[in-house]
């Protein structure tokens, strides 16, 4: 498989590749998919059999879903215009939950007509010939399954994913069929319908699970714990800042992600050193993790020894209240009135106290116990980032 994807590379233009996949994907699935569609439509209307007509109904629709596969690989290949200045990459996904529909309504109509046949049971007319298609159609969803796969691992592509997973969830169901034609042959069993039953309850839930995971992407879902420790382990490594925080990730397609953070650097540094350093992580994570980062300048007076004495002692407090809140961005001014603290108050997801809640209390302990400060706090509550 690696030997072909690096073929088809080598014919394609770089800035091509992934769509010449997609495209190659979506046309293999077509193909393969119409070919079960007519072999079972064929054995399902000579042995009368519900279950295996629901089995090709199904194939039909997967040959839908490789059509639409083929216009949103297309579609996404586009580049940006004036409407849409962070390219059509997303389209993959709208895709992906139409594909995710077809297959709920598919789903569906299995149902209903499986529930006539428990209803209205008829026997089947069971071949040879029927029990070859079945398991050859076994093999040839596997093998789609595995090409799904493999192609989506190696352009990234979540469609592509929900392709191979809806490959795969066909070889149960026809695994299913096969072993229900298996046993009224051999027992006079009428259990067609009940298996129709099964096979559309499974096909729904596999339907529901696709669409609600397309709805996360398309919210703005949170990145992989491996994708996430890849930028984290590029923002440790950055031995000139202080300290970082503050990240989001926005995702607008597999190829197109921008990102957003923190640095905290040394308030004594002019602003070309400053901007030097910044840009360079931002080439860093361009060339390297294919993000659009761009980074904000937090200046920390590191070598005040009355900001880092008050810094401790409020440190300490948020720690005694075993909440595991954190602080960033900390500030102190000396003003002519009263002194004015400034920072931000990481809150983990699992706190119930709401910001004002937590306001009144740290007001309150910092006055009675560190000093009297003007106070300014901003509550973070997003969890990106477990520090």
């Amino acid at each position: 498989m690696k030997r072909f994807f690096k073929w088809v590379e080598n014919r394609s233009e770089e800035k091509e590749i992934r769509t010449t996949f997609g495209t190659l994907a979506g046309k293999v699935g077509l193909l393969s998919n119409l070919l079960l569609f007519v072999m079972k439509l064929m054995i399902g209307l000579f042995s009368g059999s519900v279950s295996i007509i629901a089995d090709a109904m199904n194939n039909l629709s997967d040959s839908a879903s490789s059509v639409l596969t083929l216009i949103g690989f297309r579609i996404a290949a586009k580049p940006a215009d004036k409407k849409h200045p962070y390219g059509h990459q997303r389209s993959e996904y709208i895709t992906g939950m139409i594909i995710s529909f077809i297959i709920l309504f598919v789903g569906g109509q299995f149902l209903i007509t499986s529930i006539k046949r428990i209803l209205q049971p008829e026997s089947l007319q069971t071949s040879s010939v029927m029990f070859v298609i079945l398991i050859l159609s076994i093999g040839i969803k596997v093998a789609q399954g595995y090409f799904y796969q493999e192609t989506a691992r190696h352009i990234k592509s979540k469609t592509l994913l929900a392709s191979a997973k809806d490959s795969f969830n066909d070889v149960y169901t026809t695994l299913t069929v096969f072993v229900s034609a298996g046993i009224e042959h051999f027992t006079g069993w009428q259990i067609d319908g009940y298996t129709g039953v099964i096979i559309a309850i499974f096909i729904l839930f596999s339907g529901a699970q696709m669409i609600s995971g397309f709805i996360n992407v398309l919210l703005g879902d949170r990145p992989n714990e491996e994708e996430l420790k890849l930028i984290t382990d590029h923002l440790d490594n950055q031995q000139l800042i202080i300290g970082y925080h503050d990240l989001l990730i926005h995702n607008y397609g597999p190829e197109k992600k921008f990102a957003t953070v923190h640095i905290e650097i040394d308030d004594r540094w002019n602003l070309n050193r400053s901007h030097k350093v910044l840009t360079g992580i931002e080439k860093e994570f361009k060339n390297k993790l294919k993000i659009n980062l761009v980074c904000h300048l937090d200046p920390i007076a590191v070598r005040s020894k009355e900001q880092q004495k008050v810094y401790k002692l409020v440190k300490e407090l948020l720690n005694s209240y075993e909440l595991n809140l954190q602080l960033h961005d900390f500030r102190l001014e000396n003003k002519d009135d009263l002194p004015l603290i400034q920072f931000d108050v990481v809150v983990p997801e699992n706190i119930s106290l709401t910001n004002e809640q937590l306001l009144i209390g740290i007001e309150k302990d910092i006055n009675q116990k560190i000093g009297s400060y003007a106070i300014e706090l901003v509550f973070d509550r997003t969890y990106l980032l477990k520090k």
